[in-house]
């Protein structure tokens, strides 16, 4: 006996009405997709290019260091920026100055859950929208390369705790006065807003969500882990919102300590 014939499915499945166009939708459809793109190009282009050009990234007057900086461990860092030493030497302009940590920022963001449904959605356009069909004739999901690289969200999520520490060091260094000592200004302020919220996104991944209380069969053995997975519930609610809300952070944080580093614009003190 042969075996049965292999059905195809999907949007051009034998059970699925016989319709030519794309969608029979009349509305913008298309705009959500595109803002979406263009947002995660927006950022995409200005932290590529911040990364690379090497100026006016630190203010040594009040020891703002941008973030797309931190940690700066090679000797072609300018004097005062490195917080923890130079114990790599002169790097060619080709390399950023933040390499250590970028790709591991770059791979926490990539197969972050929200990401990714967002370029699924709005770059591979699988699907564009609810009752639009998908350009791809076929999909395998995260089962090979590269999706599958997916999977290694967690241990993405470890490195982004240590980067976290490290930009809230730098946020509570850079309470530097003029001569020396205490200083606050407005720089202070958006360094801490800006790490308040890195810590928000980090600590919503879903990923912390399972870290904390997944696998676990009773919640009243485990009152501390509970209340962990309660609280990062709460915030993982929030998840979507964060991740946009961090994206505009570090380029403010970043836009305004390259004013201030070139010259351009005076930091407002409220502190000397």
């Amino acid at each position: 006996m042969s075996a049965p014939a292999r059905v195809s499915g999907g949007v051009t499945g034998p059970s699925r009405a016989r319709i030519s166009a794309r969608t029979l939708r009349t509305d913008r459809w298309w705009l959500p997709p595109l803002l979406t793109t263009l947002g995660l190009a927006t950022f995409v282009v200005y932290a590529s290019i911040r990364s690379w050009v090497r100026t006016a990234y630190w203010v040594d007057q009040y020891h703002y260091l941008t973030p797309f900086y931190s940690p700066c461990l090679s000797d072609s860092c300018v004097p005062g920026s490195s917080h923890f030493g130079t114990p790599i030497g002169e790097l060619p302009m080709w390399i950023p100055l933040g390499f250590l940590v970028l790709p591991f920022l770059l791979g926490f963001r990539l197969t972050c859950y929200y990401y990714r449904k967002a370029y699924y959605r709005s770059v591979w356009l699988a699907p564009a929208a609810c009752a639009v069909a998908e350009p791809h004739a076929r999909y395998t999901g995260e089962t090979r390369l590269p999706l599958i690289l997916q999977n290694v969200h967690r241990y993405f999520f470890y490195a982004a705790l240590i980067v976290s520490l490290i930009n809230t060091y730098d946020a509570i260094a850079a309470f530097h006065g003029e001569g020396g000592g205490f200083g606050f200004g407005l720089g202070n302020v958006i360094l801490l807003v800006n790490v308040t919220l890195l810590w928000a996104y980090t600590l919503s991944c879903h990923s912390c969500r399972h870290i904390t209380g997944g696998r676990l069969k009773h919640f009243s053995a485990h009152p501390v882990r509970y209340r962990l997975w309660t609280l990062v519930s709460r915030l993982n609610t929030r998840h979507m919102q964060l991740a946009w809300t961090t994206l505009a952070t570090l380029m403010i944080t970043d836009f305004y300590i390259m004013l201030v580093a070139s010259g351009t614009i005076s930091d407002l003190r409220f502190f000397h």
